[in-house]
């Protein structure tokens, strides 16, 4: 101790304590600092992960998003195309089928129409049918003078089938009438028969050949002639 007290006073001694002890607590202050930097730093990267890890999941989930409205936006289309594409078949196959009807209906008449020379053939038929077609067209004209045209074959016929009928339009009507037969113009030889009634002046005509009945008939009978070949339609809902 004596020689401590040769080489350093007690003054210089407590002031190197002091500066020992002031170094400790600047040490200590030091690393009180270090640990509080430390945990601010570690929880600003907490922080700064959690709000990446939010803004993360808000990326994914708007990218998400966006990919299952454009699958979806696709797969709406595709069920559109595949429904347009789907109409268009059926549209297809309903216009064959109507085609194929029509194309039954127009045989059906032509073969109607091939078998009508048999009805001009008939002794039987023929001569009633055609005083039931010269009435009638007296009665659609009204006309006081009546010019028939018909076949070559049927002139005689007609003639005698006119003389039984006036006195029956007049007794229906009362009316006097004047028919002649134009034997300068016939009908066509490929009319199976008939006849073709004028008025006076030719300009109103009325024609009951056999072929033009049949035309009128299958006008009037075709949704008659259609439900007994192909069966009711289902989806039509008035039948006048």
């Amino acid at each position: 101790m004596q020689l401590l007290h040769c080489y350093i006073s007690e003054e210089d001694f407590l002031f190197v304590i002091n500066i020992y002890s002031s170094c400790l607590q600047i040490k200590h202050m030091m690393a009180f600092i270090e640990q509080e930097a430390n945990e601010k730093a570690e929880e600003i990267d907490a922080k700064a992960e959690e709000e990446f890890n939010i803004e993360k999941g808000r990326l994914v989930q708007t990218q998400r998003l966006k990919i299952m409205e454009y699958y979806e936006k696709k797969e709406k289309q595709i069920e559109q195309q595949k429904k347009i594409q789907m109409s268009n078949l059926m549209n297809q196959a309903r216009l064959k089928v109507l085609k194929a009807r029509d194309d039954m209906i127009s045989e059906m008449l032509n073969e109607a129409r091939q078998r009508l020379g048999n009805v001009a053939k008939d002794p039987a038929r023929y001569p009633a049918l055609m005083d039931g077609l010269i009435l009638q067209g007296f009665y659609q004209l009204l006309e006081p003078k009546v010019t028939i045209r018909c076949r070559k074959q049927d002139v005689q016929m007609v003639q005698a089938s006119i003389q039984r009928n006036i006195p029956v339009f007049k007794a229906a009507v009362k009316m006097n009438i004047e028919v002649r037969i134009d034997q300068d113009n016939f009908i066509q030889p490929d009319v199976s028969g008939g006849v073709e009634l004028y008025n006076g002046n030719g300009k109103i005509k009325v024609s009951n050949t056999l072929e033009s009945r049949l035309d009128l008939m299958a006008q009037q009978m075709m949704p008659e002639i259609r439900v007994s070949l192909f069966g009711a339609n289902p989806n039509r809902k008035f039948l006048d």
